[in-house]
């Protein structure tokens, strides 16, 4: 499973990194504000806007606590009244999928319960995206895989037993997998990342394999994609400023949009790994490499001693390389110190 195929879409292999802006629940609640951060992932370029779809009450208890850093961002109160105000209506789904369409951008959310994943299926999204805590729910990793559409997964928090069980259920259902490489940590260190993670799971997978990333700034977005990442997804936000729980470790539009055009270069700068002089080089080539030269008049009947010969600049002639082909060789006619080697000048 080198790749898998999103909306028409390729992910993995030789097809280039699969970006996704990951709007979230940066929404607030809003569905107008929604609608801007469908907009702003468009603009910067992405290749996918993603938010959360759940009900609230199916996705945490009464009694949970809020995570430390969404306490620092939103204050004290239970988890649950927190996702209240962060969830949108149903209706909301299909306006903010044919927001994307207009937008030419492709639509994703993440249910985080069986009601909110067959909505989405029914919607007709290209894949589902479960995140890193629902990695061991096997419930819902069994009823999302079920639907045969391809599943992007979540990996923090994980050790590779953890991935690999939830890879089988997913396989042995039929379904397509991507896997991204995460740390659940908000925001992430960058000694936290682990990067080479990407390769081990790549190898012991088989599937594509990228980054989801909760570090501040763009530079591991970069290097991930440096690394091999085949998926790279970073939170967009439209100001850092505003309430909520993963505005401050997002990106704002044009970050997301300098992010987006760096991480192109890096790919670019990647190439396919077959060592050949770039077309850029060849006039460089010429005048940086050496030909052979004469050193001393010679003349016809010589015989050629290494002494005769030497390399200099431009490479418009016999390479340095052939230079044994050219000692010993009887001079065919007379030649000058200082003149470029010719074939010609040999029998």
């Amino acid at each position: 499973m080198s790749h898998v195929i999103v909306a028409g879409r390729s992910i993995g292999g030789a097809a280039p990194c699969f970006v996704i802006a990951e709007a979230g629940v940066n929404h607030n609640g809003d569905v107008a504000l929604a609608e801007r951060l469908v907009d702003a992932a468009a603009d910067a370029g992405a290749d996918c806007v993603k938010f959360q779809t759940f009900r609230a009450a199916r996705l945490v208890s009464s009694s949970a606590e809020k995570a430390p850093y969404q306490q620092q961002a939103t204050g004290q109160g239970s988890q649950q009244e927190m996702l209240e105000n962060l969830s949108l209506p149903d209706d909301a789904w299909p306006r903010l999928m044919a927001r994307a369409s207009d937008r030419r951008i492709l639509f994703l959310s993440t249910p985080f319960d069986a009601e909110s994943a067959d909505l989405l299926l029914r919607l007709g999204v290209g894949a589902l995206k479960l995140g890193s805590g629902e990695l061991t729910n096997h419930l819902l990793l069994a009823h999302v895989a079920g639907a045969g559409v391809p599943l992007l997964l979540s990996t923090g928090m994980a050790s590779l037993d953890d991935v690999a069980a939830a890879r089988d259920l997913v396989v042995a259902a039929g379904a397509p997998l991507a896997l991204f490489h995460c740390v659940s940590s908000y925001p992430a260190a960058a000694s936290d990342c682990n990067l080479r993670a990407m390769a081990s799971m790549r190898a012991a997978f088989q599937c594509p394999v990228g980054f989801s990333d909760h570090t501040l700034g763009v530079d591991m977005g970069l290097a991930a994609v440096a690394a091999g990442a085949e998926l790279y997804e970073k939170h967009l936000t439209l100001s850092r400023s505003m309430a909520g729980p993963d505005h401050r470790a997002s990106l704002e539009p044009e970050e997301m949009k300098r992010l987006i055009v760096a991480l192109r270069g890096v790919e670019a700068a990647l190439g396919d790994g077959d060592k050949r002089p770039r077309p850029a080089e060849l006039e460089v080539r010429r005048v940086a490499r050496r030909s052979l030269f004469w050193t001393a008049k010679l003349r016809a009947g010589d015989v050629v001693v290494a002494a005769n010969i030497e390399a200099l600049r431009p490479a418009t002639g016999i390479e340095p390389t052939r230079w044994r082909d050219v000692v010993g060789r009887v001079v065919a006619r007379d030649v000058d110190a200082g003149r470029l080697i010719a074939w010609e000048d040999l029998r």
